[in-house]
């Protein structure tokens, strides 16, 4: 079953950068009520596409370091990587099908 992976600073190059399935980062927050709000849908799309996209959760507050890496100026913001590099982003989230679309064409 697929789960949301926690990330930070210290297994950001190994969950994302060294990845070999395409990766969707969520950056939010507790005190985000949209972040809140779309967190179903993060979890089900982890469980749905284990093993094809890496579905992880950035905590805005707990790694401001890497959220001043990828200029996060508003959350929920979504991220896409490939490679090892961003290949789609949106800020604010959207419904689950939005989401979907961020990385569907990369999986």
């Amino acid at each position: 079953m697929g789960k949301a992976i926690e990330i930070n600073e210290a297994n950001f190059g190994t969950e994302v950068l060294q990845s070999d399935v395409p990766v969707l980062i969520d950056f939010w927050a507790t005190w985000c009520s949209y972040c809140m709000m779309i967190s179903d849908s993060i979890d089900e799309l982890a469980e749905e596409y284990s093993g094809r996209v890496k579905v992880c959760k950035v905590n805005f507050d707990e790694n401001a370091a890497l959220a001043r890496k990828h200029k996060i100026l508003s959350l929920p913001t979504l991220l896409v990587y490939k490679d090892g590099a961003v290949v789609n982003q949106r800020p604010g989230g959207g419904s689950k099908p939005d989401i979907e679309a961020l990385f569907k064409d990369f999986v």
